[in-house]
């Protein structure tokens, strides 16, 4: 059982960490010497060092993919201090409901974001001088394994 609790902690802390990552690193689109990120576009040199960045748009559907971003990560967090308190009051035999519901916000919010991201952008698929970075990615990846704890936690039974 300690074995079980661990996995789950560390696969919620990685999905923390791929969030976490995804909404701050400038690597979400990437070419022709410049990197764009929720927050900034930033033009660097060929050495991969930044020259200046510029404040993104205001578009509103930019904004509400910092919205999903940041409340992605808002209920991953709360979700792992649920997780916590639940661990000491829920009775034996208990389910983590409540834990189990917050992370698959998470895992919802950041499939969100990437997907109103990648339809806000039909040029870039066709343009062979951009692609999606890494922290796109990781967004990417953060859904499955987000949604993946939260039916875990849904599923685990507290044990003695």
């Amino acid at each position: 059982m300690l074995l079980l609790l661990l996995g789950i902690i560390v696969l919620h802390v990685a999905v923390l960490v791929l969030l976490f990552v995804s909404t701050i690193v400038s690597q979400w689109v990437v070419g022709n010497g410049h990197a764009t990120d929720l927050w900034q576009n930033c033009s660097t040199s060929s050495a991969g060092n930044v020259h200046h960045c510029h404040s993104s748009s205001a578009n509103e559907w930019l904004q509400s993919v910092q919205a999903t971003m940041i409340l992605s990560i808002i209920f991953s967090v709360l979700s792992l201090f649920l997780f916590f308190c639940q661990l000491f009051t829920l009775t034996k035999g208990g389910r983590f409901y409540i834990t189990g519901v917050f992370q698959i916000l998470a895992g919802l919010c950041v499939m969100s974001a990437a997907s109103i991201y990648t339809v806000r952008h039909p040029e870039w698929h066709f343009n062979s001088d951009y692609a999606y970075g890494f922290t796109y990615i990781l967004a990417w990846v953060a859904f499955p394994l987000a949604l993946l704890s939260g039916v875990i936690y849904v599923i685990l039974r507290k044990r003695e």
